[in-house]
């Protein structure tokens, strides 16, 4: 079904396949015919570089999560208006019934901001950030830039990415978002999906494919080949938006007429453009995959890429199923009973609940086959419910029109705004060992909301919306689409503009500087962050052995959501379902760093510098985080931020999971230090690493240092950690100690 070629290839005419490079050009002038560099050379600042793209964006996109300490951080480095289109949406924390005013004043705020510096805001519950994008924002060969990792337009000939806050403030100031020249990976697509496969069965599949070996941990994913044209717009974006799991760094497709149609449909015609690889293009690997093969699968906890057929669930259930115990006594202990054997009974496995939603789930196509499959038939009265949230109110209106929420409703599903709540956390949490099935992006640990600490766990499991109908139709039962019989007859798709031309307030290019931006009581400036000094002195806070640390694990989602326009309160809650002593921890390191630079050096620290040979004047004293592989998962920036808010200094890793997580760190001044491969890490929280001369190593150009750990009992051994593929910008960020700090001194703006 999947084939990956792990080298190079060569298309002709996007439609041969050449493994000989005879008589081609070089690869490094063939893969400018890709259409990733056609794109990334349109929006490079400056000359052709070998190995360096400088990106600036044509559009932006935020929600209520972010964009308040995006903005906030922009004022702070000399902020005027917003140089380019900025939409501001309010998806995430619009049903987070959680601190009183805290969610509704983030909205005020943004909305007053939208006024101030000219922006887009659109208002709660009218779509999600990605459908809106879709619906208003792409424009083929553009690039979109988006604080949320899901960031991703391929599909519509735009190419979208996933960063932190820090690299939005950057476009923001009329600065460039600086990568390495990516390699291109060709998704070469065949075949034509049977009845009942959906695009999340794809993209389950793609990520099981690619995500443990890294295939495309960083590359441009471009899809192309004969299968594309069997799909329909609303496929490729479901498939297209779940790339972000694979790791790669963005995609980008073919364009044809279906995209064409689809421009046409939402009254901006302009927008499209035909996009084609050139005639001889290079790729540095290709994957292959026949859609005729696809099966109905299911991606159980605690990843998108645990992935099975849904088929094979149903043959060995135990022993699948005990996998996924196993992984959660490993993860937490005694702390939570898991009983997932529980839900094979009467002849097969039992969900809970079943949720179509968000970005990936709620798009009009997905509710269309679901309603078909659901037609006439009842999703039961016993434990298990089915939740629908529409991505946007035009599908909702298309839905009402068409008789699909009727259909829905009838058969026991409740249809919800379009929120983004399900995906993330915020609303719709299982019952303790709950075990639910859902057409969102992700089913990390705890991402749904449960907290282990008090002894809450429930389990997500991710299907198409075609085989979560299928299971709601036999009351709970899983069941694959691609066993039923059902014939979608609904009517297309058809859009209406007065929604938004009635309630979005588009300020772009008219900055309004005499507004005032309007404060709730929850929403604070940062705390002074310090530059880097010329030592620093590290305490372990917290050692994390998974194989994989996502940014889930490192700042929770759900009910915290509602403090991220709060630095310091949304701080406590940073690792407090993975590692609850960590914000303790943190906090006594960072009290005793504010005593040193107060000249009251608590005497314990002043006796360990001195074992070093350091003095307090010139060392830093922070907390430092140790993970396998951390900042698998979201955009989130907070995940840096409140370490740094909390003292942090530095994280130590074998790789980092995402460039968004290591982008986010270095924007933070936390330096993102690795170790090599063969390098046993048994050190403990309270053991100390004490890095010589680090700011200078920095500035200098350096890539790897000489440290010193410290053990609790006294014991010395040195560690070499290495900081490489830093860029110049980078470099001085960090000695400046965050971003704001080297705005505040080198304005732009």
């Amino acid at each position: 079904m999947i084939e990956l070629i792990k080298h190079g290839i060569y298309l002709l005419d996007g439609k041969e396949v050449r493994t000989q490079a005879s008589g081609l050009p070089t690869a490094n002038e063939a893969r400018e015919n890709t259409i990733t560099y056609q794109i990334l050379r349109a929006h490079h600042d400056g000359a052709p570089t070998p190995n360096q793209f400088r990106i600036h964006f044509d559009a932006m996109m935020s929600h209520d999560i972010t964009y308040v300490g995006i903005i906030q951080t922009a004022r702070a480095s000399g902020l005027k208006e917003f140089p380019l289109p900025y939409v501001l949406t309010n998806c995430h924390n619009s049903l987070c019934a959680v601190g009183g005013t805290i969610n509704e004043d983030d909205h005020v705020f943004g909305l007053s901001a939208a006024k101030k510096y000219g922006g887009i805001y659109v208002p709660t519950n009218l779509a999600v950030i990605h459908q809106y994008a879709r619906e208003m924002m792409v424009k083929c060969g553009s690039m979109i830039l988006g604080s949320d990792s899901h960031t991703r337009y391929g599909a519509l000939g735009t190419m979208g990415v996933g960063e932190g806050g820090g690299e939005l403030v950057k476009q923001l100031l009329r600065n460039t978002w600086d990568i390495s020249t990516p390699e291109v990976v060709l998704v070469w697509l065949e075949g034509t999906p049977r009845r009942g496969i959906g695009p999340h069965d794809v993209a389950i599949s793609l990520t099981k494919a690619v995500f443990e070996s890294g295939f495309v941990k960083n590359k441009v994913l471009e899809f192309a080949g004969p299968g594309v044209a069997g799909l329909s717009v609303d496929f490729r974006n479901g498939i297209d938006v779940m790339t972000t799991e694979t790791t790669c760094l963005t995609s980008i497709w073919v364009t044809d007429e279906k995209v064409r149609e689809h421009y046409e449909l939402h009254r901006r015609p302009e927008g499209y453009r035909t996009l084609q690889p050139g005639k001889v293009a290079y790729y540095d690997a290709m994957i292959r995959l026949d859609l005729s093969t696809q099966e109905s699968m299911i991606a159980l906890p605690f990843h998108p890429s645990n992935a099975y057929t849904i088929h094979e669930l149903q043959v060995q259930p135990e022993s699948i199923l005990r996998k996924v115990e196993e992984e959660a006594r490993a993860r937490y202990g005694e702390k939570v009973k898991v009983d997932l054997l529980s839900k094979i009974h009467d002849g097969g496995v039992w969900a809970d609940q079943g949720i179509i939603a968000g970005c990936s789930g709620g798009t009009y196509e997905n509710l269309s086959q679901a309603a078909a499959i659901l037609q006439d038939q009842s999703c039961g009265n016993d434990y298990f419910n089915l939740s629908v949230f529409p991505q946007s109110i035009p599908v909702s209106v298309a839905t009402t029109r068409n008789g699909i929420n009727e259909e829905l409703l009838e058969a026991g599903a409740v249809i919800k705004p379009a929120f983004c709540g399900p995906c993330f956390g915020a609303g719709d949490v299982p019952a303790n060992n709950g075990f639910s099935i859902r057409h969102t992006t992700r089913n990390f640990p705890n991402r749904e909301g449960s907290k282990p600490s008090q002894g809450q766990l429930s389990l997500i499991a991710l299907m198409d919306a075609r085989s979560i109908a299928a299971t709601a139709a036999n009351g709970g039962k899983l069941t694959a689409a691609t066993d039923i019989e059902y014939t979608d007859t609904h009517e297309a798709y058809t859009y209406e503009p007065r929604i938004y031309e009635r309630r979005v307030y588009n300020g772009y290019n008219r900055p309004q500087p005499t507004e005032e931006l309007r404060y709730g009581p929850n929403i604070k400036d940062w705390p002074e962050l310090f530059p880097m000094e010329e030592n620093q002195l590290l305490e372990l806070a917290a050692v994390i052995h998974d194989p994989v640390t996502t940014t889930d694990e490192l700042i929770p989602s759900g009910e915290t959501s509602s403090y991220r326009s709060n630095p310091l309160k949304l701080a406590e809650f940073a690792l407090s379902r993975r590692v609850p002593e960590y914000v303790a921890h943190s906090q006594r390191i960072h009290s005793n760093d504010l005593d040193r630079r107060a000249n009251k050096c608590p005497e314990t620290l002043m006796r360990l510098l001195q074992q070093v040979g350091a003095s307090p004047a010139n060392t830093s004293y922070g907390s430092c985080v140790f993970a396998n592989r951390p900042g698998d998962g979201s955009a989130r920036e907070q995940a840096a931020s409140c370490q740094k808010v909390l003292g942090g200094d530095a994280n130590i890793c074998y790789e980092y999971a995402t460039k968004r997580y290591r982008s986010n760190c270095i924007n933070w001044g936390i330096v993102p230090y690795t170790l090599d491969a063969n390098v046993k890490f048994h050190w403990q929280p309270g053991d100390f690493i004490f890095v010589p001369g680090i700011r200078q190593a920095i500035l200098n150009g350096k890539e790897s240092i000489e440290a010193l750990v410290i053990t609790a009992n006294g014991t010395q051994t040195p560690l070499t950690l290495h900081f490489a593929g830093l860029t110049t910008d980078e470099r001085t960020i960090l000695a400046d100690g965050c971003l704001i700090n080297h705005y505040a001194k080198n304005r732009k703006v």
